[in-house]
């Protein structure tokens, strides 16, 4: 590396940040319940702070992104090209306005206690918007807030390059693949769809890879799993839970390239060009000097803290705006269909003997949440809730999050994008996923508990 392109400063803008985003974000502080991370005892202190407010707050939220989708299918998207963010957030599908819609009802009826106590009871209604939508609001705020510091300073420039030798020959994948991956991982698996979508459409991956990726390694953010670990009452237990997720995670990412679908699908790129891109690091440099390069030359662009303040605030109506809709409105249907209906019952039947068999306890209570992760991924949590059993509470929340494709975000984005997956295919790749970390999860948690 030809150290004289690069100062003192450049250096330190890529350590500084990347060094506290890690902090903030990935390393185990001790809380009153046991260990966490930084993030969620922030989280913990706005969410004591404005305890009486939260569920006031959510309401407007998402009354707010209605009425903000609303009016833009009104005057059409056109209208808001000047503001490309503002036109992404409210310019959405007619389905997702919709459920927007539909959540800006529910939410008013659940805070007013207005219909039905079917809608606004405490095993529905308010458990979403007296307790989840609160974990949500105090968590993003702070993730979101923190991201660009983990994103834009150059250290998933560092480690793209560091995972070349490992995605190619372990999960048959390009290296720049693991920063999308460490995106979701990061920031949340909507940005990991995003990424691929994109450099799927650009040309740098081929139809194979851009599937792969999609339903393989949009994993579920460091965020959401805070918030799953949360809600089934094991706070205490993040770091354990979230290994157990890492584990089971790069053990189906292992399998599932290997076998059908996605090992059924062409190499070949959108044009129906051949896979032949060079990953090599160029002369004169080894994978780590080139990474640091990139890393460096990342973080050279970074020069602004308004920019970093204005990206993290966009962050966060993104994650509220995005995500709070979509569970008010489908968490709560299912959470109707499942606590009024025996349809999740009936559905997990089939699971019953293989829980069993794994002496899991309250295996026929365990079966309902199983296929209902395919619907949102915080269902198989809130049902969980109540299982007495902490060692099944805690498969039911790592499955959930290793399930990956959930209907209400990951899977309808992969959907709405040009990446070639079905929704026939999309429910195949859950179960078989469901089959491969199941076993693994509960090994691991018959050694915890």
């Amino acid at each position: 590396m030809n150290n004289q392109n690069y100062k003192l400063i450049d250096h330190l803008k890529f350590i500084i940040p990347s060094l506290l985003g890690i902090f903030l974000f990935m390393t185990p502080v001790p809380s009153g319940d046991g260990m966490t991370i930084p993030i969620a005892l922030m989280a913990g202190w706005i969410q004591g702070l404005l305890a009486g407010y939260l569920s006031l707050i959510m309401m407007w939220i998402i009354i707010i992104t209605a009425l903000g989708t609303v009016i833009v299918k009104i005057i059409g998207g056109d209208k808001l090209n000047r503001t490309p963010f503002f036109k992404q957030l409210f310019n959405v599908t007619p389905f997702w306005a919709f459920t927007r819609v539909v959540a800006a009802v529910f939410a008013v009826m659940v805070y007013f206690k207005l219909g039905s106590e079917v809608i606004y009871g405490e095993s529905t209604g308010q458990l979403l918007l007296g307790s989840l939508l609160h974990v949500l609001f105090a968590v993003f705020l702070f993730a979101g807030l923190f991201l660009p510091l983990l994103m834009n300073y150059g250290l998933l420039d560092l480690f793209g390059t560091l995972m070349t030798k490992i995605m190619r020959p372990l999960f048959r994948l390009p290296g720049r693949s693991s920063i999308d991956a460490l995106a979701s991982w990061i920031g949340d698996g909507t940005i990991g769809v995003l990424l691929t979508s994109k450099q799927y459409e650009e040309g740098y991956y081929t139809k194979r890879d851009a599937a792969v990726i999609a339903t393989t390694f949009s994993v579920v953010s460091i965020t959401f799993t805070l918030v799953v670990i949360e809600q089934v009452g094991l706070g205490d237990m993040f770091i354990s839970f979230y290994l157990t997720v890492i584990i089971a995670g790069l053990v189906a990412a292992f399998i599932m390239p290997r076998i059908p679908p996605l090992s059924k699908y062409a190499n070949t790129y959108i044009n129906d060009a051949e896979d032949d891109m060079d990953e090599s690091a160029p002369e004169g440099h080894n994978m780590l000097t080139y990474g640091y390069k990139k890393a460096l030359d990342q973080a050279k662009k970074e020069s602004s803290v308004l920019k970093f303040f204005k990206e993290g605030g966009q962050n966060i109506l993104d994650m509220w705006m995005g995500v709070a809709p979509i569970v008010m409105a489908i968490g709560l249907v299912a959470l109707m269909i499942a606590e009024y209906t025996p349809t999740f019952t009936w559905l997990g039947m089939p699971f019953i003997p293989l829980l069993e068999l794994m002496n899991i306890p309250f295996a026929q209570a365990a079966s309902e949440t199983i296929l209902i992760g395919f619907a949102d991924m915080f269902l198989p949590s809130i049902l969980a809730a109540s299982i007495e059993a902490e060692m099944t509470r805690f498969i039911i929340a790592a499955l959930s999050v290793t399930q990956l494709i959930y209907m209400s975000e990951v899977g309808g984005l992969i959907l709405g994008t040009k990446i070639p997956v079905s929704f026939v295919q999309l429910f195949i790749i859950f179960l078989l996923r469901t089959l491969i970390c199941l076993p693994i999860i509960t090994l691991i948690a018959h050694m915890l508990f």
